[in-house]
């Protein structure tokens, strides 16, 4: 019932309302730093062509653009966009419509660094979004972030040493006043943690407070395309909280009638993992919701 009350109430809290303000505008000024420090040229044009031509090939601009790896992720984001269409091509699925005000265009990738690389080029390249934000679940690697809990990454490092600093100057102060949101480094690897043993070491190794399979990814695609940049990600399963064998074949499945084909496979198998997907979906959804409210507070200010 606690819990049920604080998402609810997320966006009422005024508090709660300036953090958000708090984190957009420190992003702002990562970007505008970085501009500064970076060659005047347009990041993206592309060649001139007739303006019907343009018109009917490419989908007009957004003004942000999120990269999700899986629908379960970005389900109660996508309830809240308005006049949503929907397009499949080279392996993901593009959203557009409106949140907050806003032009939206929302990219399942697929899980996996390379996938989301692709579904980023191919975000910035046909609506030209004013930010991208890799958002999703992460694994928390630190006892302060709890289930449920969200992350602003303010730096990435990968399992290869690869690092990229963000510089999200925000005040601690004004996270304080809102216990569930944090800042930090968040890790990018290869593959889904799911042991608690390893989400510690990793945690040490790094010094990263969560884990997540296609930010770094993301964030490299846009600083190379010179478009803005943030990460969201809520932690789904909290540093102690082992996940379940079967997840890992489950979440590498491409099509919703594949997925159901490995859910029956792992019934099959070891049919006590129909009661472990059941908690896995009931907290899936609860963290969706928590990202979703919090990302539309975001999304409105950008």
């Amino acid at each position: 019932m606690v819990l049920r009350y604080l998402l609810g109430s997320w966006l009422r809290n005024a508090a709660k309302q300036k953090v958000r303000e708090t984190v957009v505008e420190a992003a702002r000024e990562q970007f505008r730093e970085a501009s500064e420090q970076a060659p005047h040229e347009a990041p993206h044009e592309a060649p001139d062509k007739p303006a019907d031509a343009e018109s009917a090939q490419q989908p007009a601009p957004c003004h942000v653009g999120t990269v999700f790896a899986l629908g379960i992720e970005s389900g109660c984001l996508e309830d809240r966009m308005s006049g949503s269409v929907s397009t499949r091509g080279h392996g993901f699925l593009v959203r557009e419509g409106g949140l907050a005000g806003r032009a939206v265009a929302l990219v399942l990738s697929g899980p996996g660094r390379s996938a989301a690389a692709k579904a980023t080029e191919a975000l910035i390249e046909g609506h030209h979004p004013q930010w991208v934000i890799s958002t999703g679940f992460a694994g928390g690697l630190d006892a302060n972030l709890r289930r449920n809990d969200i992350l602003m990454a303010d730096h990435l490092v990968d399992t290869s040493g690869n690092r990229l600093q963000l510089d999200l100057k925000i005040n601690p102060a004004a996270l304080a006043v809102v216990p569930g949101v944090h800042v930090g480094r968040l890790l990018t690897a290869d593959r889904l943690i799911r042991l608690p043993n390893e989400k510690r070491s990793l945690g040490a190794q790094y010094d990263a407070k969560a884990v997540d399979m296609e930010t770094f990814a993301v964030a490299e695609v846009c600083r190379r395309r010179q478009t803005r940049f943030l990460s969201v990600r809520v932690i789904s399963d909290a540093v102690d909280d082992e996940l379940p064998k079967d997840i890992e074949n489950l979440v590498n499945q491409k099509t919703k009638t594949a997925q159901l084909g490995a859910a029956a496979g792992a019934i099959w198998n070891r049919p006590s993992s129909a009661k472990d997907m059941y908690q896995l979906k009931e907290n899936a959804l609860l963290a969706s919701e928590r990202l979703a409210k919090f990302l539309v507070g975001i999304v409105e200010q950008l």
